[in-house]
C-alpha cells in the first residue's frame, strides 16, 4: 500500500498513511516530520519523504503530537538511524519513553466491538503493530516556548485530553493547523464526516479533550492538517466550534 502525498502550499506537505497522517515540512534540504504513523507504515513513511524530494538522513527533527503508536511508530527508528532528535511536550515525555501507556484498552475494544467499523479497525491495528510497544529512547522536551527553530517554524499548542501531553502545531505564517487527534475529520470508527473528536473510548479525558478544542478554536488558520481523515479547509475556529457541538 501506497502513502497519499498532498502538496498543502510552500514546503508542507500532509501524507495519508494505512489509517493515519503526518505531515512534512520542508526548507531548502532540511525536512521537519510531523508524526510517524503506525510501525507498519515505516516503508510508506520512507517512500513518502522521497515523493517530496527528500531522505530520512535530511529529516532533523521529529516531532510527534502524541505518543500513541498509531503516531510514534517509527520515531525510535529515525532516532536510531539517523540520529534524529524526538520532540514532544514535556508531559508526554514519559508516555514516549514507556515509562506508562496511556492508550484504549483491548477491553474497551472489546466492549466497543459491536460499533460500525471498530472490528476492521483492530485487524488493521494488529496487522500494523499498533498494539506492541515502541518507545523512545531519548525524547526530548521543546527546548523552549515559541516557534521552533526547524522547518515550518512550527509552533506547539498544549491540547490535553487525548493524552496528557498531547500536543497541536500552528504554523500562523502559513495559515496551517496540524491538529494530531485532538481534531479529526473522519476515523474508520466513525461514521460522521468532518469535523470532530474521536469517540469517546479514545480519549484519557474526554472532557479535557472537548476543553482543547477552544484552544484550537482561537489559532488562525484556514487549513486543518488532521491526525485522521482528509485535510479540510475552512477557518479552523469554525472547525473546532463544529467539533465541540457534534460532542455534547
Amino acid at each position: 500500500m501506497r502513502a497519499r502525498v498532498r502538496h498543502v502550499g510552500d514546503g508542507t506537505y500532509l501524507v495519508h498513511g494505512s489509517h493515519t497522517n503526518w505531515v512534512i515540512l520542508t526548507e531548502g534540504d532540511a525536512v521537519t516530520l510531523v508524526d510517524t504513523g503506525y510501525p507498519g507504515d515505516r516503508a510508506q513513511l520512507l517512500a513518502s519523504l522521497r515523493e517530496v524530494g527528500s531522505a530520512p538522513e535530511a529529516v532533523v527533527a521529529v516531532l510527534i503530537t502524541h505518543a500513541h503508536s498509531d503516531h510514534l511508530g517509527s520515531a525510535q527508528y529515525l532516532r536510531a538511524a539517523h540520529g534524529t532528535p524526538v520532540l514532544l511536550h514535556q508531559a508526554e515525555v514519559p508516555h514516549a519513553r514507556g515509562d506508562f501507556l496511556h492508550q484504549v484498552s483491548v477491553g474497551t475494544v472489546l466492549r466497543n466491538a459491536w460499533r460500525p467499523g471498530v472490528l476492521p479497525w483492530s485487524v488493521h491495528v494488529l496487522r500494523s503493530g499498533g498494539t506492541g510497544r515502541h518507545p523512545v529512547a531519548s525524547p526530548e522536551p521543546f527546548p523552549a516556548d515559541g516557534p521552533l527553530d526547524l522547518p515550518g517554524r512550527p509552533v506547539p499548542v498544549h491540547t490535553p485530553g487525548h493524552t496528557d501531553g498531547h500536543c497541536a502545531y500552528h504554523l500562523p505564517g502559513a495559515g496551517v493547523v496540524i491538529s494530531g487527534d485532538a481534531l479529526v475529520s473522519g476515523h474508520a470508527t466513525s461514521r460522521i464526516e468532518g469535523p470532530q473528536l474521536l469517540p469517546g473510548m479514545f480519549h484519557r479525558d474526554r472532557a479535557r479533550a472537548a476543553a482543547s478544542l477552544g484552544v484550537l478554536a482561537g489559532l488562525d488558520g484556514d487549513v486543518l492538517l488532521p491526525g485522521h481523515g482528509p485535510l479540510h479547509r475552512g477557518p479552523v475556529g469554525e472547525a473546532a466550534r463544529q467539533a465541540r457541538e457534534r460532542a455534547f
